[in-house]
């Protein structure tokens, strides 16, 4: 019995503590710089100014989040993705200035959301071109042998 101790006590000493998992975006910090930001988009709204440009952590959080974001399952096989990065990104900047800090202390979430369904409408639009593309094509006398030949491969 003794033996079977020391070896249950020994496991116990080898296993090392669980390191938190490091994230692509730090949310307290992005909280604080779009808190800041629309301290500065207030204050040129008030004063008829243009929009002030967001911050380099700003911007560099949409990216992160929309890489990430594009690496998941739902998204991942799409050969225009890259355009679906670029339109999420394009939606958090439109919409940065929704943001309401007294609504939600989680920007991470809210921008999330912006992406994921910017890229929805990307892949939706993507669908509507290429059932065109291929109606057009079955359409057209001239090609439709090639398509009918390039459909039953």
């Amino acid at each position: 019995m003794g033996r079977k101790k020391k070896q249950i006590e020994d496991k116990n000493e080898t296993k090392k503590p669980k390191k938190e998992k490091e994230h692509y975006v730090d949310n307290k910090l992005f909280y604080k710089e779009m808190v800041d930001w629309k301290k500065k988009y207030k204050e040129a709204q008030e004063m008829d100014e243009p929009v002030p440009p967001v911050s380099e952590y700003i911007a560099t959080c949409f990216f992160h989040i929309a890489e990430n974001l594009a690496k998941k399952p739902n998204f991942v096989n799409y050969p225009f993705k890259e355009d679906m990065i670029g339109d999420g990104i394009e939606n958090c900047l439109m919409y940065c200035g929704n943001f309401n800090p007294r609504k939600s202390k989680n920007p991470f979430s809210y921008f999330t959301q912006i992406i994921y369904y910017a890229f929805l409408r990307k892949i939706q639009k993507e669908k509507k071109q290429n059932f065109i593309k291929y109606k057009f094509l079955l359409n057209d006398n001239s090609n439709s042998l090639i398509f009918e030949e390039y459909m039953s491969i």
